[in-house]
């Protein structure tokens, strides 16, 4: 069974840049794995999700999302992934209801998909009472999980998340850590992208820290702690790596 990622020599320099978002950046995901992208502001993090999700395209190297290619097979990567942007991608104006069937229906599910699939997840994430709030109304932390569970309509196989508890009250974020551990236990593959590492080294697996566009370096936050000298816990291992300098 092939990994669920396979990036190699990923390179990317935006027009204007003064240097590349991506220099030669490779990392593999194993499936069913939570995998954590770490890297301070700057770091290529979401040059790299949005090459996997096929909103960007490399200046070269190879990008593999289950199996297909992130450039050629853009179509079907989108029907395999869900993706929490970092941004709430959804209509102030409009219900939770109401934006669930329609992104449901841009998925091409049917309306009692939608219903029972949204139905599931607003219970579970604890929104379901709210459901015909227009989202312009709810909490910073109801956004959050709203935003969740629009990525998951489809029933994904992957889902990538690019800070989802930015912001969040402490509730919030101890039920959406919940939810992605539940998510992760019936066979799914999570990547996070977080600057909190106290939240990757509670659900990761394994981190991966890159820096300039490039790998730095991997592994469990519990061997990368074991392995670092002077280092007690996750975020003294990614400042021992990516230095102590404020990145703008």
């Amino acid at each position: 069974m092939p990994n669920a990622i396979e990036i190699r020599e990923l390179r990317k320099m935006y027009k204007g840049g003064w240097t590349p978002a991506l220099d030669g950046l490779s990392l593999t995901v194993r499936r069913n794995q939570v995998m954590g992208l770490l890297g301070p502001n700057g770091a290529g993090k979401t040059t790299t999700i949005n090459i996997m999700c096929g909103l960007v395209e490399p200046d070269d190297g190879t990008a593999a999302v289950l199996g297909k290619d992130a450039v050629t097979d853009k179509l079907a990567i989108r029907k395999m992934i869900g993706v929490v942007p970092q941004q709430i991608a959804l209509f102030g104006n409009l219900s939770a209801w109401e934006n669930f069937r329609y992104i449901g229906k841009l998925y091409g599910l049917g309306n009692a998909t939608i219903q029972q699939h949204a139905g599931n997840l607003l219970e579970r994430l604890g929104l379901d009472k709210h459901a015909d709030k227009r989202i312009a109304r709810y909490s910073g932390g109801m956004k959050r999980r709203a935003n969740i569970i629009a990525s998951l309509l489809h029933e994904p196989e992957m889902i990538i998340l690019d800070e989802p508890t930015a912001g969040v009250d402490v509730q919030s974020r101890a039920m959406i850590l919940d939810f992605l551990k539940d998510y992760h236990a019936q066979g799914h593959t999570i990547v996070y992208t977080s600057h909190l590492m106290e939240e990757a080294e509670q659900i990761c697996d394994e981190v991966v820290i890159i820096d300039e566009g490039k790998f730095v370096v991997n592994g469990s936050p519990q061997a990368l702690v074991q392995n670092t000298p002077d280092c007690k816990r996750l975020e003294d291992v990614f400042l021992h790596y990516t230095g102590h300098s404020v990145r703008d």
